[in-house]
């Protein structure tokens, strides 16, 4: 069971998140424009687990969320937590696995990014971004 999560259940048979982009308003910068929105018990429950790296330009959004956790997950990750009007409130960087991060009343949603990404997207409290759907 190589291509299996810690629960046992493969990856690609789970309910697929749906494609979005999200751009960092406060600063004119695109954080990734091809990132998976996890708005179903499901996809929210197994996130990036059984996922070995992430593309420079991708990440997945939690919602809701009140924080994360990256227990069983095999990379590190950038992790911002976001209020309920896509404020960033909290910006973890290179998050290794076994940790939680985010937890807060005011996070709503979280999103998961590739190593490093905050410091190269410029990602700071405060800014505020925008999630769009793709086609």
């Amino acid at each position: 069971m190589a291509d299996t999560c810690c629960f046992g259940v493969r990856p690609n048979l789970m309910n697929s998140p749906s494609n979005i982009s999200v751009w960092n308003e406060s600063k004119q910068v695109p954080v990734c424009s091809h990132a998976k929105l996890a708005d179903t018990a499901r996809t929210r429950l197994f996130g990036l687990l059984g996922k070995r790296s992430l593309q420079e330009d991708s990440g997945l959004l939690i919602k809701p969320s009140s924080g994360v956790h990256t227990w069983g997950m095999a990379m590190d990750i950038d992790i911002v937590a976001l209020d309920r009007d896509n404020v960033v409130i909290g910006a973890y960087e290179q998050v290794g696995p076994w940790k939680v991060r985010g937890v807060a009343l005011r996070t709503k949603s979280v999103l998961e990014l590739p190593s490093g990404r905050i410091a190269r997207c410029g990602i700071s409290i405060g800014d505020r971004l925008k999630i769009q759907p793709l086609a």
